[in-house]
């Protein structure tokens, strides 16, 4: 086993594919496969779980990347303390729901730790997609909010992923809509006053349907009803279309200024924020200080 297979391991880990692994390798996909299979034989564990989806990491594979990582890591301060390399870039990646604060937080963490060189991440999806990317360490921290109707479904999943979910903040529901929409008028809406607008949510995927829904209240019927796969296209149909849609209501002054409205909805259900990080490695500095700045940022939104 060599300080180079253990680097083409966490690449594949990754980037979740040993076709993007390669490119990124400049190797051939071959080449790669057979690295992993060496290695697999060599310690006699399945590292990576083959689909036709793509790769995922398996549970003992993810207890090898840990030391692994670490490897890797420790090599890279022997050689920067003794061979006089630069430090390596900088690295950390979020995985969120469609989240404002989450965007804001993870700018004002690039201006504190963003150096010369850095590859910072963000990736919003849906929360299906935002367990998995933590899971197989493609991020370090996961953003979620969950509510009494999928909290035993959602945490069931983080669960078997070997996940743990850290509440951060509770919000109640709200809705969110343009400037110039009638409701504006109210202070709190019922959601019979939301039966004649539509309503836009996030679509889903076959892995992400109902409890894994983007909506917070995904139990709830909709007569019009509208899916998007944007955050900024959500807003411009909202708008054009004088829509709605559910919400933490924990929006930035950025939002404000474009017109967008957060209204309390009246509704007996509360909104868990939390985030997600795998129990199999240890969260650096910068994931930490992410988490720190998370929190801080949500509370002066509410």
């Amino acid at each position: 086993m060599t300080l180079q297979q253990l680097k083409y391991l966490i690449e594949v880990a990754d980037k979740g594919s040993i076709n993007k692994a390669a490119r990124s390798l400049y190797i051939s996909q071959p080449s790669l496969s057979n690295a992993i299979k060496d290695i697999e034989n060599e310690i006699q564990i399945n590292i990576f779980n083959r689909t036709s989806k793509g790769i995922t990491v398996t549970l003992e594979g993810a207890e090898f990347l840990v030391y692994a990582r670490e490897i890797v890591r420790q090599a890279q301060l022997l050689e920067e303390k003794y061979k006089g390399k630069k430090p390596s870039k900088l690295e950390f990646s979020v995985s969120t729901q469609h989240c404002a604060f989450t965007v804001l937080t993870f700018c004002q963490l690039i201006k504190k730790y963003g150096n010369d060189s850095y590859e910072f991440n963000l990736k919003e999806g849906k929360p299906f997609d935002v367990i998995d990317d933590v899971k197989n360490y493609r991020s370090a921290v996961g953003i979620i909010y969950v509510n009494e109707f999928n909290e035993n479904a959602v945490k069931r999943k983080i669960n078997e992923a070997n996940l743990e979910f850290e509440e951060l903040f509770t919000a109640k529901p709200h809705i969110l809509v343009s400037s110039n929409h009638a409701l504006t008028k109210k202070k709190r809406v019922k959601l019979k006053d939301l039966e004649e607008y539509p309503c836009l949510s996030f679509e889903q995927d076959e892995y992400n349907l109902f409890y894994f829904s983007e909506e917070i209240l995904s139990s709830l019927l909709h007569k019009k009803s509208i899916k998007v796969s944007e955050r900024a296209t959500l807003f411009t149909v909202m708008t054009e279309l004088n829509g709605f849609t559910v919400s933490t209501g924990i929006i930035s002054q950025r939002l404000k200024k474009q017109g967008i409205v957060p209204i309390d909805l009246e509704i007996d259900n509360l909104v868990k924020i939390g985030t997600v990080v795998n129990r199999n490695s240890k969260l650096s500095k910068v994931g930490k200080s992410f988490i720190e700045e998370l929190r801080s940022c949500l509370y002066s939104m509410s």
